[in-house]
């Protein structure tokens, strides 16, 4: 567990480690630098160790449950939102229904803290909903970058969870028209780091306009990398006004 800058949550908790390239999203996935530095850090007791393929500099499908920070939540008496696994996936297929069921059971049982679930694989979240318990603390999102994956929400939307969220961020194309349907909160956001995409500021618009439409909550993270102009600046300095203001 640690605390976090990103915006939307308090933590970061990690109970499983590892991951694999899945769509264009993941290609300059932060997770891949960090774990290979915590791979390093001989206080991290071989948590992060075996998990990148340095000849693709990416993820070598290696995915596990990590039981010695399985109960950290609920030796956290403080309410705090907790982002799930930023540095792996809950639903990759590599994991096992019985380990995901244990990370569950612990969210369940942290009554007290909210569970932030983000996927790209929300297909295997929707074949296993109905053996996993949803509890109102547990939020459940998937990511969507670009048109290519769409097909996602849809997947999500099979998800009972009491609130589904979407992370456009990287968004790296538009987006076209998205039924948001059963979708009560969307975050936006561009590139940062080594080899980021531009995101052009009509896709961020365009996903606003449709999210006040369908009175679906909006927030637009930060531009990333590139400025509202597509100069390269970087996340410092791009800033987080979308049509001069915050959302």
């Amino acid at each position: 567990m640690s605390d976090t800058k990103i915006e939307w949550t308090d933590k970061t908790w990690n109970p499983v480690v590892g991951c694999t390239r899945v769509s264009a999203g993941c290609d300059n996935c932060y997770a891949v630098v960090q774990t290979r530095i915590k791979a390093a850090n001989p206080g991290m007791k071989g948590k992060y160790v075996g998990l990148i393929n340095e000849g693709k500099r990416h993820f070598n499908g290696v995915v596990r449950l990590w039981e010695p920070h399985l109960d950290v939540p609920l030796k956290q008496t403080k309410p705090s939102r907790y982002f799930v696994n930023s540095m792996s996936d809950l639903f990759h297929e590599r994991l096992a229904f019985e380990d995901i069921a244990k990370v569950f059971d612990v969210m369940k049982r942290a009554h007290w803290h909210v569970f932030q679930v983000l996927t790209k694989r929300p297909e295997r979240a929707s074949e296993f909903a109905s053996r996993l318990p949803w509890p109102p603390n547990v939020l459940m999102g998937t990511s969507v970058e670009d048109d290519r994956v769409l097909d996602r929400i849809d997947a999500l939307r099979a998800v009972p969870a009491h609130v589904r969220f979407l992370s456009c961020e990287p968004l790296i194309g538009p987006l076209g028209v998205v039924d948001l349907t059963g979708i009560q909160w969307c975050i936006v956001g561009g590139e940062s780091g080594p080899g980021s995409r531009i995101m052009r500021p009509e896709w961020a618009r365009h996903l606003r306009d449709q999210c006040v439409a369908q009175g679906v909550a909006f927030h637009f993270k930060q531009f990333g990398h590139f400025d509202e102009k597509g100069a390269s600046v970087g996340k410092g300095k791009s800033g987080r006004l979308l049509d001069g203001r915050e959302w």
